[in-house]
């Protein structure tokens, strides 16, 4: 889940220089904003969707690799197996890593938005940083993938017939509910950790009136 630049911290405390309370909310707002856009945005959870759809599609490879080995129908079943494992790795490796690098930077996300809006507060514009639409389109589907990926590994196991199902074949399987339960694990605890954020922010008492008025430097 790759992402542009972030915004940058805000400044330490000796050397903040904004004329007046306006310009540091205005600055407050660009960069939270943006933040806000990198962390939760409807474009967000599409790259998770995609970057997980090619680690299932490297892992189902690669569990066809694994069937190759085991039936060995042929002598160019072991061949056959390698360059289909090798290449279900050349899915799984790669895509494995981003979403590994995209939680790391989720979280920093998460932490350069939180220090903005423990600047200083803004009780008139604080209120649009809920964004309950972004927290369900985050939190249903990721949820619905939570359950199936959950139903998947545990029921398949459980009805395998001896003689019918074979070892792979369900390996492939909880293997994809597995992929399936962590990709919607990872949407859900998104919606959740932003929508307590936004509670807190939103219930925040009224800045005092010469805070309003003063400046920060």
């Amino acid at each position: 889940m790759p992402r542009p630049a972030l915004p940058p911290p805000p400044p330490p405390p000796g050397i903040r220089a904004w004329p007046d309370q306006e310009a540091l909310l205005a600055d407050r707002a660009r960069a939270m904003g943006e933040l806000l856009r990198l962390s939760i945005g409807p474009v967000r959870l599409l790259l998770l969707w995609l970057t997980a759809a090619g680690f299932a599609i490297g892992w189902t490879i690669f569990g066809a690799a694994l069937r190759m080995f085991a039936e060995g129908v042929d002598i160019f079943s072991p061949l056959f197996g390698v360059i289909a494992g090798a290449i279900g790795l050349g899915f799984m490796i790669p895509t494995g890593l981003v979403i590994g690098f995209g939680i790391a930077s989720d979280a920093e996300v998460r932490g350069r938005l939180r220090s903005w809006s423990a600047l200083t507060r803004d009780p008139a514009g604080d209120g649009r940083y809920g964004a309950p639409g972004l927290s369900l389109l985050w939190f249903l589907p990721s949820f619905l993938l939570c359950a199936y990926g959950l139903w998947l590994s545990f029921t398949v196991p459980a009805g395998a017939r001896p003689g019918v199902d074979t070892l792979t074949g369900v390996a492939l399987l909880m293997g994809l509910g597995l992929i399936l339960w962590i990709t919607g694990l990872i949407g859900v605890a998104k919606a959740v950790s932003h929508y307590r954020w936004a509670l807190r922010l939103v219930a925040r008492h009224p800045a005092p009136a010469g805070e309003r008025g003063g400046a920060h430097r």
